[in-house]
């Protein structure tokens, strides 16, 4: 059966666990081979892999800690070389600080730059040299970037809006290259670091539409459709895929 992303490549950093895991398996759902990385856990990344596999795609996990620019180049060249191409990048891999910004120190403060906003930087830059006409490049955002209903969230929200820049910045640059550049902003989904019925979820099911968490195969859907050869004229968007949270 022909799948609309058949004989395509990608790479989704953080593709181990949560909306990351979706996201890699809904593309090889629709025919992708897909490379993922990881920071800590070998055994969760290996069992997507296993995963992809089953649905007749090629995979491969690649440690990468996307606080270390030189790890996120080896990866996204790795993935390309191994694989023969890359043809679509996902910026996922994000930490989430949550605190009062007189509370972070500076260390909290650059990992989080590094890994939420220098590395989507870097992995651009690296995949530049492999994606050619029907790249697509598509970032993960966070609904706080547009509504921060909790204090906290400060420096977390800064570095999600930084990818809005990115995206947009890119989408200009990019586009007579036949590459689109996209941003998806999940609300809240349930994943292991922000489970459905945790302690806070009642709170923030209350500001959505719909009121209820997202799964991440809601988030990956709408990645997929961004991946595809039918989105080839959306680029430099923004698409909300937070039940309502923004709205």
């Amino acid at each position: 059966m022909t799948t609309t992303l058949d004989d395509r490549v990608a790479l989704v950093t953080g593709g181990s666990r949560g909306i990351g895991a979706g996201i890699a398996l809904r593309l090889a759902q629709d025919g992708a081979d897909v490379v993922l990385t990881y920071r800590h856990d070998a055994e969760r990344a290996a069992l997507v892999v296993k995963q992809i596999e089953a649905l007749g795609r090629r995979s491969l996990a690649v440690r990468a800690d996307g606080a270390d620019p030189g790890a996120v180049l080896g990866a996204v060249d790795r993935a390309a070389a191994e694989m023969g191409r890359l043809d679509i990048l996902v910026n996922n891999a994000a930490v989430f600080p949550f605190g009062a910004t007189e509370e972070l120190g500076m260390a909290e403060v650059e990992q989080t730059i590094a890994v939420n906003v220098r590395a989507p930087y870097v992995a651009v830059r690296a995949a530049l040299r492999h994606l050619g006409d029907g790249g697509r490049i598509i970032s993960i955002g966070s609904n706080v970037g547009e509504r921060a209903v909790f204090s906290g969230l400060a420096l977390y929200a800064m570095s999600k809006t930084a990818l809005l820049g990115l995206t947009r910045g890119l989408a200009r640059e990019l586009g007579p290259r036949g590459i689109t550049v996209n941003l998806v902003n999940p609300g809240p989904t349930d994943t292991d670091a922000n489970p459905a019925d945790g302690p806070n979820a009642a709170a923030i099911t209350g500001f959505t539409a719909v009121g209820r968490f997202a799964r991440p195969a809601d988030i990956a859907a709408t990645v997929a459709h961004l991946a595809s050869p039918e989105a080839g004229y959306v680029t430099g968007a923004v698409v909300n895929v937070d039940g309502g949270f923004t709205s």
